[in-house]
């Protein structure tokens, strides 16, 4: 069995795993059902598509973001994974061909949406293949406590029992302990085999800013990540398109994004985002995106999120190739009650959940003393032990200076009091200020002591210091009404008039002295250089640019300069395929570069784990896995493809897989007269085909089935492949 550390640095190019990926990948192999919580870019895609090359069946992966199902197919083909997505956005003879695909065993990943999947015409095709499991990801939506809950996930049980021998794997990048075992409960996990990740995303800046002129505050914010590529969520459409539509009149490459738009704009918006056709996208905060970018160096929410796994999942997006990224929320109270006015228009728990999601946002954004991430950490049920992230405002700015608010805080409790703690916080702050409207005086609330004592604040100061004696303990909010109470505490402090300190107006805040956590140092002017290569060659092949590499591996190119294709197996998500496919395209922009101005390779080794990996016989130092090598080693010993099918007990196609895997890595096959004998291409085929290899590289299967006409199926494409890399080797011409 190939080993999963051989496939994670063979084929995805990576020295080591993220925390808990091991032990999620160990635990999924021996088929034991598994929820696996961890944070956006935190690697959860490894978590079955390892495994998935390791099973002999298909992997059925479950996502409810169609337009996510695209881009993670584009990318597993660049890694040359066999890997296709059936969904609604599919021509009837494009869905016909990928069913049929399915059917004869040439995919190994399956992705479809859970409408689709309940259909009992794609029910009935998986019951005629061998599935080995079963993902659901974003798996929070199965709970009706998570931020963004599907009934049609609350059906994938029956999916489960339908196939009883795969094994189901649960993913989910925001999940607090409730959602967790309401997920475990409907799929019927064992609480044993649940692994939660550090929520913990070191490389993200996480600030909040009082928002003041907000369109001023982006356009700012936006100059200083001059051309780079972010995202700006707005609460409604309407705010969507002023805000696009003023940014492109500043020249600023924008595209808007949500759920009123027509579906073919909506798309090519995501497609020129993710090409890096346009910089920015501004989107509503209610539609997902389902956007797997790596390289989003920034997210400025434009208003508050309705819940701190909603702002959580958002700025994930962010910074998911581990490099510096910036998330900045701009707030103000007036966002808050814009919120509370839609949450008034629902009932029952749904309003209580979505009161409890609203107050426990605003007091992640009102805190202006802690460390961010340790309330955002703790919502999640984890603990943030140090006292300084060296990444966040709070801890690279100076703290807010504390004034006496003891007279106010004794206002504001005591109308509380008079007022028989029935009300909410902005009624007793029309008390204060003497207001004559009607619930003031219908509950004759004009004749109480405390009535028109507070005219010295404005109504967003006393609102201010209503949070703060909330967050210090002196108050308590209950119900749908956010009814106030005074706490033993409270009281305590009314008798024995003890001292309060907090922050009567909102000030500027200074920031410290002293650097932010920044990531490695490399050379700008040769990194834009390879984005720049990158972009065309990405354009040649009409995928986004990170699939050809992501931003992290053109930073290692940048940084440590290889000169030769051993030094760029070395480089994070340089596998086999991408050295095959891209390799002397990106040394040929690297080495002239460090001629004309005098720099030398720099040392970078891989992992101590795998530096001793099995080795290709052909003495190059590529690393295969096991069960490729054997494979390959087999072949040119004299086995035919059938003895190999057999002794391995695994089809065709994952036999010629192997093959072309091992010629791929530098390793020569000597067996061409039975590949020969395999193929029933006619000399004109086979010579068309080879054609298109010349014109299009070998490593995607797609351009040649749809330049034959689909003449020739995909094993017999394999095979001509893999003469045509024979042929290739023997520096003869096919």
């Amino acid at each position: 069995m190939t080993s999963p550390a051989d496939i994670l640095k063979q084929t995805f190019g990576y020295d080591t795993f993220r925390p808990l990926q091991q032990e999620v990948i160990q635990n999924v192999l021996a088929r034991k059902d598994t929820l696996a919580v961890m944070p956006t870019g935190g690697g959860k895609s490894l978590c079955y598509q390892i495994p998935s090359l390791v099973f002999d069946g298909l992997t059925v992966v479950v996502s409810p973001l169609i337009s996510l199902m695209k881009d993670q197919v584009e990318q597993l083909r660049a890694f040359g994974v066999p890997s296709l997505f059936i969904n609604s956005t599919l021509s009837p003879q494009a869905y016909q061909k990928s069913m049929d695909h399915v059917r004869r065993g040439e995919v190994k990943l399956l992705y479809v949406a859970p409408e689709t999947l309940l259909t009992q015409r794609i029910l009935s095709l998986l019951d005629s293949v061998q599935v080995d499991c079963l993902t659901i990801d974003e798996a929070h939506c199965i709970s009706e406590w998570g931020h963004d809950f599907r009934p049609e996930y609350r059906q994938l049980v029956e999916v489960r029992k339908r196939f009883p021998k795969a094994v189901c794997l649960a993913l989910t990048a925001t999940a607090t302990s409730r959602v967790r075992q309401d997920i475990r409960n409907t799929l019927k996990f064992s609480t044993t085999n649940e692994f939660v990740a550090s929520f913990n995303r070191e490389n993200l800046y996480i600030e909040v800013v009082r928002k003041r002129e907000p369109v001023g505050q982006v356009i700012e914010l936006l100059d200083r990540y001059k051309d780079q590529s972010g995202i700006i969520y707005c609460f409604s459409r309407k705010q969507v398109d002023e805000l696009a539509a003023y940014l492109a009149s500043k020249k600023y490459s924008v595209r808007p994004y949500h759920a009123g738009l027509e579906d073919s704009d909506r798309r090519k918006n995501q497609e020129a985002f993710i090409r890096d056709d346009a910089q920015i996208i501004v989107a509503t905060i209610a539609f997902g995106m389902g956007i797997n970018k790596p390289n989003v160096r920034f997210v400025i929410h434009f208003d508050l999120p309705k819940s701190v796994e909603s702002y959580y999942q958002e700025i994930g997006r962010a910074g998911r190739d581990g490099l510096p990224a910036f998330c900045t929320l701009l707030y103000s109270y007036s966002d808050v009650a814009k919120i509370n006015y839609f949450i008034d228009q629902k009932e029952g728990d749904e309003k209580r959940v979505a009161i409890q999601h609203l107050d426990a946002i605003v007091r992640f954004a009102e805190d202006e003393r802690t460390c961010r991430r340790k309330p955002l950490l703790n919502y999640f049920g984890e603990s943030y032990e140090a006292d300084n992230c060296s990444n966040c405002d709070n801890c690279t700015s100076a703290p807010t200076p504390l004034a006496d608010i003891t007279v106010y805080a004794q206002k504001f409790l005591s109308c509380v009091k008079r007022a028989d703690e029935k009300f909410g916080a902005g009624h007793i702050v029309d008390i204060l200020l003497g207001s004559k409207n009607e619930k003031v005086m219908r509950w004759e609330h004009d004749k109480l002591s405390t009535y028109g004592i507070g005219g010295e604040l404005t109504k967003k100061q006393w609102m201010h210091i209503a949070r703060q004696l909330l967050s210090m303990g002196y108050l308590k909010q209950e119900g749908e009404y956010h009814t106030l109470s005074l706490t033993a505490r409270a009281l305590e402090s009314l008798k024995k008039r003890e001292t309060v300190f907090g922050v009567v107006q909102e000030a500027e805040r200074t920031k410290k002295d002293g650097k932010r956590k920044v990531g490695i140092e490399y050379n700008h002017a040769l990194f834009a250089i390879l984005r720049q290569k990158r972009k065309e060659m990405a354009d040649a092949d009409g995928v986004p640019p990170y699939v050809i590499f992501s931003d992290r591996t053109l930073t290692e190119m940048a940084a440590y300069y290889p000169q030769s294709r051993e030094s760029l197996l070395k480089i994070a998500g340089v596998g086999q395929v991408k050295l095959s496919q891209y390799g002397d395209a990106f040394l040929g922009v690297i080495k002239p570069f460090c001629e004309k101005h005098g720099l030398q390779e720099s040392a970078l080794t891989p992992s101590p784990s795998l530096r001793d990996a099995s080795r290709s016989p052909s003495g190059r130092g590529e690393s295969i896995g096991e069960r490729t090598r054997i494979v390959g080693e087999s072949f040119n010993d004299g086995a035919t493809i059938q003895d190999l099918m057999e002794r391995q007990g695994v089809t065709k196609g994952t036999i010629l897989d192997h093959l072309t895997r091992y010629a791929m890595a530098g390793n020569k096959l000597r067996n061409g007269g039975d590949l020969h004998e395999a193929t029933s291409a006619t000399p004109e085929q086979q010579q068309a085909t080879f054609a298109v290899f010349d014109e299009s590289g070998t490593m995607y299967l797609k351009p040649v089935f749809d330049k034959l006409n689909g003449a020739l199926n995909y094993d017999e494409l394999k095979i001509l492949r893999l003469l045509y890399l024979i042929y290739q080797q023997g520096n003869a011409a096919p």
